[in-house]
C-alpha cells in the first residue's frame, strides 16, 4: 500500500506565525521519510496557496514521490489553460503527476465556488467529465473538440505532458452515479467514506461499472483520502482533531467523522484502522495530518512515516 500526505497549504494549518515557504522543507522532509506521494487541496474559500502553483514549485524540489491534487476543482478555471499547466508539471516532474478531480459538493464549499468562477452548478458533473474529456483530447494532439459545454472548431497546439495521453486523472466521491462515471471513464478512485466497509462495497461498483465498459480493473487505482492523527494519549489526539475540524470546516469532529474518513489514536491504532482500509481494497493513501501547525505537522508527519514500513507490506 502506497502511503501518501497532503500538504497543509491552508493557512489554518501554518499556525499564526507560519511560513508559507516551510512547505519546501515539510515536502522534502515526506519524500525522505519515504512516502509515496505529495498531494494538494484546491479551493478559492479560504487563504491557501494556490494547488497547481504548489505543484509546480514541488517539482524541482523532489525527485521520486508522485505530485498530486486531492482534488482539483475544474470549475474553478479555464479548460484548455488547465490542460496546459497540467501537462507543465508533468513534464516538468519527469512523469510524476496525478490529477484527482471533483465537482463540488452541496453546501458552503460547493456553490460558492461555482458563484465566483460564474459557471452554473447545474449539471456539474457531466460538465467535469467533459472537462477532463477535452483535456485528453488536447494531451492527443486533438485539433478540435465538441461538446456540450466546450465547442473548439481549431485548438492550438499545446505542451505535450510527459507521458503519452496526459497524467492519470482520478475522481473524488462515493455517490452512486460517481461510481459509475469512475469505472467508465477514470484512472482511479479518490473517496473518504467512514467506514471501510462502505470502501469495499464502493470499490466492488466502481470495477462492475469498468468490466461494464470493457475496461479492466488493474487499470484503476483504488485510493483513499483519510485524516490522521496519532498521539501516545488518544484523549489528547481526538481534541486536536475536534481543534482542526473547527478550523478547517468550521465543524466539530463529531460531525466530521460522520462525513469522512478520520482515523485517530495510538501508533498501533492508526496502523490498525488503516489496515481495514487496505483489506477493503485500497492501494493508495493520502493522509491528511490533523495539526494546525508547522511544528505539529512535522511532528505527525514523522510519526505517521515510523509506520510506512508495516503499512507498506500490509
Amino acid at each position: 500500500m502506497d502511503i501518501g500526505v497532503l500538504l497543509p497549504t491552508g493557512r489554518a494549518q501554518w499556525g499564526a506565525a507560519g511560513d508559507p515557504r516551510e512547505l519546501f522543507g515539510f515536502a522534502r522532509l515526506a519524500e525522505d521519510s519515504g512516502y509515496s506521494s505529495l498531494f494538494v487541496n484546491d479551493s478559492l474559500l479560504g487563504p491557501r496557496i494556490e494547488a497547481l502553483t504548489m505543484l509546480a514549485a514541488l517539482a524541482p524540489l523532489t525527485e521520486r514521490v508522485t505530485l498530486g491534487t486531492g482534488a482539483l476543482l475544474p470549475v474553478l478555471r479555464r479548460p484548455v489553460q488547465t490542460a496546459q499547466a497540467l501537462a507543465s508539471v508533468d513534464l516538468l516532474s519527469g512523469g510524476r503527476l496525478t490529477v484527482a478531480v471533483g465537482a463540488g459538493f452541496p453546501g458552503r464549499f460547493g456553490r460558492p465556488l461555482h458563484e465566483l468562477s460564474q459557471v452554473p452548478w447545474e449539471r456539474r458533473f457531466a460538465r467535469l467529465d467533459e472537462t477532463v474529456a477535452l483535456w485528453r483530447a488536447l494531451w492527443s494532439g486533438a485539433t478540435a473538440f465538441r461538446g456540450e459545454f466546450h465547442d473548439f472548431s481549431a485548438l492550438p497546439s499545446t505542451t505535450a505532458p510527459a507521458r503519452p495521453g496526459g497524467p492519470p486523472i482520478w475522481l473524488g466521491g462515493a455517490t452512486p452515479a460517481a461510481l459509475a462515471r469512475t469505472g467508465r471513464l477514470y484512472d482511479g478512485w479518490l473517496p473518504y467514506p467512514p467506514d471501510p466497509a462502505d470502501y469495499r462495497s464502493g470499490l466492488a461498483d466502481v470495477r462492475k461499472a469498468a468490466a461494464g465498459a470493457g475496461r479492466p480493473e488493474a487499470g484503476i487505482t483504488p485510493a483513499l483520502f483519510v485524516s490522521v492523527r496519532i498521539d501516545a494519549d488518544p484523549a489528547l489526539g481526538r481534541r486536536a482533531l475536534d481543534a482542526y475540524a473547527h478550523a478547517v470546516y468550521g465543524m466539530p469532529l463529531a460531525e466530521l467523522e460522520r462525513i469522512q474518513a478520520v482515523v485517530a489514536g495510538t501508533a498501533t491504532e492508526v496502523a490498525a484502522a488503516l489496515a481495514h482500509y487496505r483489506e477493503a481494497g485500497a492501494r493508495h493513501v493520502v493522509a491528511r495530518l490533523g495539526a494546525l501547525d508547522f511544528a505539529d505537522q512535522h511532528d505527525q508527519l514523522r510519526r505517521l512515516a515510523e509506520l510506512l514500513p508495516d503499512l507498506s507490506l500490509l
